[in-house]
């Protein structure tokens, strides 16, 4: 019997044996020409295997070059692509770089340190005020998805005053959204809600087969 085990180890297994094989033909003709047309001819063949992938970018070029891994690298013919090294298809890519930045506070994230720069140029009026009041409640809703306790605003604020290096502060009678309000915000909250309404939708009060088993309760008694 002839298994698989016993055979030669399939270069890329995507292809399968016949495709190998037909390379290693392709490698033992002499006549760079016909060798050539043969290649072409397999190309097609290998694409014919796997249509899902010709909308990918560099379709054809990734087929000659599965063909010249197929034949190890020493298959000499006309290609339209330049013959790949066998160094890169070793080498390891590398790296990336993960952006690090100094945030100062982390529950507030990255972003809210951009927006409070922007809103530092706008001019002292009644539109600025309203932006400070909502970046403060943004901090104290940021806050509060990190730490559950409650919060005073004292806190937001001296943290206000420090990401915006004192250039923004809120005026003595501006009083910021309670600490039930912004959780009631949160998504955790309106999913809790919901669950709840729908038990309540399938409670008793609603329940089709509740009069039904309440007269079979009143026969048995």
């Amino acid at each position: 019997m002839d298994y698989n085990s016993t055979r030669e180890k399939l270069i890329i297994p995507e292809y399968g044996r016949n495709v190998q094989k037909m390379a290693a033909y392709i490698l033992g003709i002499e006549d760079r020409e016909r060798r050539t047309n043969l290649a072409r001819a397999l190309v097609n063949v290998m694409a014919q295997l796997h249509p899902e992938q010709r909308d990918t970018v560099d379709y054809k070029r990734k087929l000659w070059d599965h063909l010249h891994i197929i034949t190890q690298y020493q298959l000499d013919i006309d290609s339209p692509y330049p013959k790949p090294e066998p160094e890169k298809a070793f080498q390891k890519p590398k790296p990336i770089p993960y952006p690090q930045e100094n945030i100062k506070y982390r529950p507030y994230g990255k972003y809210i340190s951009r927006i409070i720069e922007k809103a530092c140029d706008f001019e002292d009026g009644a539109e600025k005020d309203a932006l400070v009041k909502n970046i403060a409640n943004h901090l104290k809703k940021s806050y509060l998805n990190w730490n559950r306790d409650s919060v005073n605003d004292e806190l937001i604020t001296d943290h206000l005053k420090e990401l915006s290096h004192g250039k923004l502060k809120l005026s003595d009678d501006t009083r910021l959204a309670h600490t039930n309000e912004l959780l009631s915000r949160t998504p955790s909250s309106s999913n809790s809600s919901g669950t709840q309404s729908k038990r309540r939708k399938y409670g008793q009060k609603n329940d089709r087969n509740a009069h039904y088993r309440d007269s079979r309760n009143r026969k048995k008694n």
